[in-house]
């Protein structure tokens, strides 16, 4: 509502939001909750911990770190405090390539020619050959 507030009132943005105006305006009067405030304490942490490690730990590692240090955290919350402030681990893993086409040859000829129905059972055959992991 803060960003609208140059377009439109706030009473009728509270109408449309089915909002009262006095909850809105005490909602900006109140401070950050207990939870706000911890993960900000938790986002330190876990950019301490990233600075340290050479940001090769991802969130599982972190986390694990973190319960070392006697935090007491979920996974799922340190993955998505790592999201909120842009940060990630490193992966190790190969990059997936599929196929490497050769522009030369000639593509496999379409036999069904793109028709997948057929009008009768056993009539026509596919199969998908896809290898990703």
């Amino acid at each position: 509502m803060k960003a609208n507030r140059a377009d439109h009132t706030v009473k009728i943005m509270c109408e449309v939001l089915k909002l009262s105006r006095t909850g809105y305006y005490k909602w900006l009067k109140r401070g950050e909750s207990d939870r706000e405030r911890r993960d900000h304490q938790l986002i330190d942490h876990i950019l301490r911990i990233h600075r340290e490690t050479r940001g090769i730990y991802g969130a599982p590692r972190i986390h694990t770190e973190l319960k070392t240090n006697g935090i007491k955290v979920g996974k799922k919350r340190v993955a998505r405090l790592m999201r909120e402030v842009g940060i990630c681990g490193v992966t190790r893993r190969k990059k997936w390539r599929t196929t490497i086409r050769d522009p030369k040859v000639r593509p496999a000829p379409d036999l069904v020619e793109r028709e997948f129905r057929a009008a009768e059972a056993d009539q026509l055959w596919v199969a998908d050959i896809t290898e990703i992991p």
